[in-house]
C-alpha cells in the first residue's frame, strides 16, 4: 500500500512563535511533524508562497512571503533528496527519487498550484496522510480536496493545530462525516515501511 504524507504549510511564520501568523501552540508538534517527515516514503510538504503584494493579504497579515525566514521550512522538516514545484503554471519536474516535494501555493488551497493533479497521476499514490496547520484552514482544505480524489485520507489528528478549537472540531468533524479517516501519529508511524 503507497501512501503518501501531506506535510501542510509547516512554515516559520506559522509555527515560530515570533511568525508573522503564528499558530499557538503549533512550536511544540515540531518533533511529532519531524518523525512523520522523516518516516514516510514521500512527503509533499505545502508552502505559503506569497509576493510581497499578494491578494490574500487583503484577508491576513502578510506572511510566509518568497524569500524570508518566515517563508522557509525548519530544518527538522526536510527531507533529501527533494524537489520544489513553484505556484507558477509549468510543467511536471523529473521527480527522480525525490522524498520530499515542496508544493508552493499562492492561496489557502493547495489544489490552486497548477502542478497538483499531474503530481497526483505521477506518484500513483493509495491513500494518503494530512497533518500540519491550520487545521481549519489549509489543513482542511487539503484533507476534502484529497478525499475527493477518491482514495483514502487519513487525518493525523495529534500532528494538527487550529487557530480556533470549535472551528477546528468542525473541520474535524466535516472530514470525518465526509468518509475520512482518523489517526494518530503513533498509529501512523507504526505503520509506514519505508
Amino acid at each position: 500500500m503507497k501512501r503518501i504524507h501531506f506535510d501542510i504549510d509547516t512554515q516559520f511564520d506559522f509555527l515560530a512563535a515570533a511568525g508573522a501568523l503564528a499558530v499557538p501552540g503549533a512550536a511544540a508538534l515540531l518533533p511529532r511533524l519531524a518523525r512523520l517527515n522523516a518516516s514516510a516514503p514521500l512527503v509533499v510538504s505545502t508552502m505559503c508562497a506569497h509576493t510581497e503584494d499578494d491578494a490574500e493579504f487583503r484577508q491576513w497579515p502578510p506572511h510566509c512571503v518568497l524569500g524570508t525566514l518566515g517563508q522557509r521550512k525548519p530544518a527538522a522538516l526536510l527531507v533529501e533528496p527533494r524537489v520544489t514545484l513553484p505556484p507558477d503554471i509549468t510543467p511536471l519536474p523529473d521527480l527522480g527519487g525525490a522524498r520530499q516535494i515542496l508544493l508552493e501555493k499562492r492561496a489557502l488551497d493547495l489544489f490552486t498550484n497548477p502542478n497538483l493533479e499531474a503530481l497526483l497521476a505521477a506518484l500513483g499514490a493509495d491513500e494518503y496522510a494530512v497533518y500540519g496547520v491550520v487545521t481549519e484552514y489549509c489543513v482542511r482544505l487539503a484533507a476534502m480536496g484529497l478525499l475527493r480524489t477518491g482514495k483514502p485520507v487519513h487525518l493525523v489528528t495529534d500532528a494538527i493545530q487550529t487557530l480556533d478549537r470549535e472551528d477546528g472540531e468542525r473541520a474535524v468533524a466535516e472530514f470525518h462525516a465526509a468518509g475520512g479517516k482518523l489517526t494518530t501519529a503513533a498509529a501512523l508511524l507504526a505503520s509506514v515501511q519505508i
